[in-house]
């Protein structure tokens, strides 16, 4: 049997574009907690400016996933690409900490938006047959963005000046301007009943409840890495190795570019399990390397694993959740889970960075590999072991059935 196409000009432009979205993401979060600090402010409150940034998210992510099927996906998208434009060049005029935290919570909007529109896109856009391996693909420009990203911000903060980091984000974002422009999008029809229900003011029309366990384990999952996100560069200053920032995170993106096709084969043959709990362990073992690391060798098997499991959690999560929902109802889905994992990555930094001081950047580290161990737990208690349950009555409601069906 032939393979339904994935490779689309679909999805290869959303998957341009999500890549340039989260690119600017992920480089501004290492570079923002940077300036703050030459700016004076303390680690916690460099956290904070790199946190405030989630309250917009989560407010474009709420607005969006439940009007994104009313306004248009096409629309949204393009409402959602022009204002994080327009709010990235106001990061020309911050000049004091409170400027800076107004300018990074719009923008946390305009990435939201944008953010929440491409993910919807794609759900639309992949066969039903390949859904895995698509999403794991189309999840690599994410995971691929959360290690070029930072990268890019350490490299370009080395050499030249935050104006010139503000006119490279420019430039990706005109890009994919250009890219959605060109962008087929296929819009969901809604009948007279699921219109109604979009548009009625009810709680699960900003969350899907559905996906609350998986996502559950995002919000955990991100405040795990989020250390690394944001604490990394100081990290390495600190232990002396100033040129290791950026090499941590060219394998970080190395290894998840290799084990994201296989990762969507096995969950689309396996299931999500055979590639879910290998991640935990993955980045408990990760973090662990890192909190000890005094030298290159243990850097660089730390960012592996780590590319292991939180890169390799980010786009199974999400599979998880369009596998979850009906079609009308995914970008609900997949705003809810993507609130909660930028929550955690956001507000990460500013609880971790209270810790500082106590017990180290090392000890944040090792206490946040225990915690990627504790999603695990979370990830069985809260969705495997229902779904199980769930699979479980359903087999006994069909043998049930079959029995009566055989006495008649």
């Amino acid at each position: 049997m032939e393979k339904e196409p994935l490779w689309t000009r679909g999805f290869v432009l959303d998957t341009f574009i999500n890549l340039g979205i989260y690119i600017i993401y992920y480089m501004l979060m290492v570079v923002i907690a940077v300036e703050a600090l030459h700016m004076g402010a303390t680690v916690a409150e460099a956290g904070l400016a790199t946190g405030i940034y989630i309250i917009g998210v989560l407010l474009a992510r709420l607005v969006g996933g439940r009007y994104i099927e009313l306004m248009g996906r096409k629309k949204m998208l393009y409402a959602g690409v022009i204002f994080y434009l327009l709010t990235t060049v106001l990061y020309f005029a911050f000049n004091s900490m409170t400027t800076l935290y107004g300018v990074r919570l719009l923008n946390g909007i305009g990435y939201g938006v944008a953010a929440t529109a491409t993910g919807t896109i794609i759900a639309g856009v992949i066969p039903q047959s390949r859904r895995g391996e698509g999403i794991n693909y189309f999840a690599l420009s994410l995971s691929l963005a959360a290690g070029v990203g930072p990268l890019l911000g350490m490299l370009l903060q080395d050499y030249f000046s935050f104006a010139h980091i503000v006119n490279f984000c420019i430039a990706i974002l005109g890009a994919c301007l250009l890219a959605t422009f060109f962008l087929p999008v296929e819009e969901i029809e809604l009948s007279p009943e699921k219109l109604a229900e979009l548009k009625s003011f009810r709680l699960d029309n900003f969350i899907e409840p559905r996906v609350l366990a998986i996502s559950t384990v995002a919000f955990f999952m991100g405040i795990c890495y989020s250390g690394v996100l944001s604490f990394l560069g100081a990290y390495t200053k600190e232990l002396g190795l100033d040129g290791a920032g950026p090499v941590f995170f060219v394998v970080y993106a190395i290894v998840i570019t290799v084990i994201r096709p296989f990762a969507g084969v096995m969950f689309d043959r396996k299931g999500e399990d055979f590639v879910m709990y290998p991640c935990y362990l993955a980045l408990f073992i990760g973090l662990m390397l890192l909190g000890q690391a005094q030298g290159m060798v243990l850097m660089i098997a730390a960012s592996i694993f780590i590319g292991l499991g939180y890169g390799t959690f980010m786009s199974n999560g999400q599979a998880i959740c369009v596998k979850l929902t009906p079609a009308y109802r995914s970008g609900i889905a997949v705003s809810t889970y993507f609130i909660m994992l930028d929550v955690g990555l956001g507000f990460g930094p500013y609880f971790l960075g209270a810790f500082k001081e106590i017990i180290g950047f090392n000890g944040i580290y090792e206490a946040t590999a225990v915690g990627a161990l504790a999603c695990a737990a979370i990830y069985y208690l809260a969705y495997a072991r229902k779904r199980d349950r769930n699979s479980q009555d359903e087999l006994a409601e069909d043998d049930s059935m079959e029995q009566t069906l055989e006495m008649e």
